[in-house]
């Protein structure tokens, strides 16, 4: 008897378990048996090919040429897909393209954005936020909520239901030639509660948060859109940095979780397989260890990093949900086919990948879509609450790192010459326009064009010079370094 009840108290452990770690959008939907009919309805009138077509989310250009048009249009009458995820363009023409497309489909698409700092990432004309390196500093979690709640606005105003962000990757290699200011910082702990506030506020409005770089891109040395990423360490290791932020994640109950093209050896100690095609990595660690059961999205399927060879097949079946443009759909959806002709593919596990894509396209209001409204569509982006929360991102976000000699705050400037050096940007910034409205300076560029040596010799004069780096990926330390040789007051 004790034993029966010993087991029974399992059950429920795990049951509770399993409840605590399933997505809040799915599990907070108040008409789940509504979701069900529609889910069924459409699932029901879906053939094979049809459902494999849902787990492909492809990339178009939003230009409503010809060409263009006619290829969108195939994909969706050929491959059936899913969804779609647009490169770079313009506001209205991305619209525009995204009604054209929806109106085409017979099942309603997935328009994806890979916005980490929101729509501007991609769109000229809307709103640009700060990079996550920059919010790393911010302390205040509830403003980044209400940030991921803005971008989700501006989202749902283009007709977009699941943003491919937050960044979860620990930025612990300064070496690492991808990943670095896409980071929340090199903690994480704070990379997984800034994440969390972020993605938390995308789904509090209906969009699929998808984090990513599971098992994590911030130690590495390779460029995964290069070549396959080496994330060295011992399990243990992973667990304690990169694998930390996905935990706490899961356990948040958010919905999507990205895969990267990453080799981590302490999950899969397969030589030169990633870990978007891992069963090992997918299957093994993020979803029976970590016990997520959101959606999984492979990382682009046309990086280099994911090698070659029925990737859509390998991809499916390590445990991906959703095949991100992947270099060849047309063939790649023909290696599905027969995968699951000769039961290779079993094709319960096409149909349990198909319902789960369904049941999010319905929460995230695919039911009722409605095409967007091009009237004010640029001012209903860019409104003065999207302003607000920009300007009090950019203060909570300003760090005095150090003050050692008491150089700040600045006093007697009208008594001193002072010079602003503007490096990485050729033209006058917003900060130099600003410093004139207080005090004369005088201002010195220096970017790709201009060497830093024929700026050096021009600032022997001055008393005060200020420097500001606005290009992280060009080295300005000899600039910093020769001004600090010649014992002149120094600010960055």
């Amino acid at each position: 008897m004790k034993k029966l009840l010993f087991f029974l108290l399992l059950l429920n452990i795990l049951k509770l378990n399993s409840q605590a770690y399933s997505p809040a959008l799915l599990r907070n939907c108040n008409d789940k048996e509504q979701m069900a009919q529609w889910v069924d309805s459409i699932f029901s009138q879906l053939t094979v090919e049809e459902k494999i077509g849902q787990c492909f989310v492809l990339t178009f250009e939003p230009q409503n040429s010809a060409t263009n048009i006619n290829k969108v249009k195939r994909m969706i009458s050929k491959l059936k897909i899913g969804g779609l995820l647009f490169s770079k363009g313009d506001i209205k023409e991305q619209a525009t393209f995204t009604n054209l497309a929806q109106t085409a489909s017979k099942v309603p698409l997935f328009i994806t954005l890979d916005g980490e700092w929101g729509l501007a990432m991609r769109l000229e004309g809307a709103t640009r936020f700060p990079k996550n390196m920059m919010l790393g500093a911010i302390a205040d979690e509830q403003l980044l909520f209400d940030y991921g709640r803005e971008v989700a606005r501006q989202c749902r105003e283009m007709g977009i239901q699941m943003n491919f962000a937050p960044v979860l990757d620990v930025n612990s290699n300064p070496d690492n030639p991808v990943i670095g200011t896409r980071s929340f910082g090199d903690s994480p702990q704070r990379v997984a509660a800034l994440g969390i506030a972020y993605a938390r506020g995308l789904e509090s409005l209906g969009v699929v948060a998808v984090g990513k770089h599971f098992p994590g891109h911030g130690n590495t040395q390779e460029d995964s859109h290069n070549m396959l990423a080496v994330v060295s360490g011992s399990r243990s290791k992973l667990d304690s940095v990169e694998l930390l932020p996905f935990r706490k994640y899961a356990e948040a109950g958010l919905s999507g979780i990205m895969v990267g093209h990453l080799s981590a050896l302490g999950l899969d100690s397969t030589p030169d397989i990633p870990a978007s095609l891992s069963a090992k990595t997918i299957t093994g660690v993020l979803k029976n260890d970590l016990a997520f059961s959101g959606l999984v999205v492979t990382d682009g399927l046309a990086m280099r990093g994911v090698g070659s060879g029925n990737v859509c097949v390998r991809a499916l079946l390590a445990g991906n949900d959703i095949l991100l443009n992947p270099v060849n759909p047309e063939s790649e959806f023909e290696d599905i086919k027969k995968a699951v002709e000769n039961g290779d593919i079993p094709l319960a596990l096409i149909d349990e990948k198909c319902r789960k894509i369904l049941q999010y396209k319905y929460i995230t209001g695919l039911k009722t879509y409605r095409d967007i409204q091009l009237p004010d569509l640029k001012s209903r982006l860019n409104t003065p609450e999207a302003e607000l929360i920009n300007r009090r991102l950019n203060e909570h976000a300003i760090t005095l790192l150090k003050n050692d000699k008491q150089l700040l705050p600045l006093t007697g400037l009208d008594k001193k010459k002072i010079a602003f050096v503007s490096a990485g940007e050729a033209m006058l910034t917003d900060f130099q326009k600003s410093l004139l409205n207080y005090v004369q300076t005088a201002s010195f560029n220096i970017s790709a064009n201009s060497p830093i040596s024929a700026v050096l010799p021009k600032l022997s004069t001055y008393d005060v010079v200020i420097i500001g780096i606005h290009n992280a990926k060009q080295p300005y330390t000899s600039l910093v370094s020769e001004l600090l040789k010649r014992r002149k007051k120094v600010g960055l």
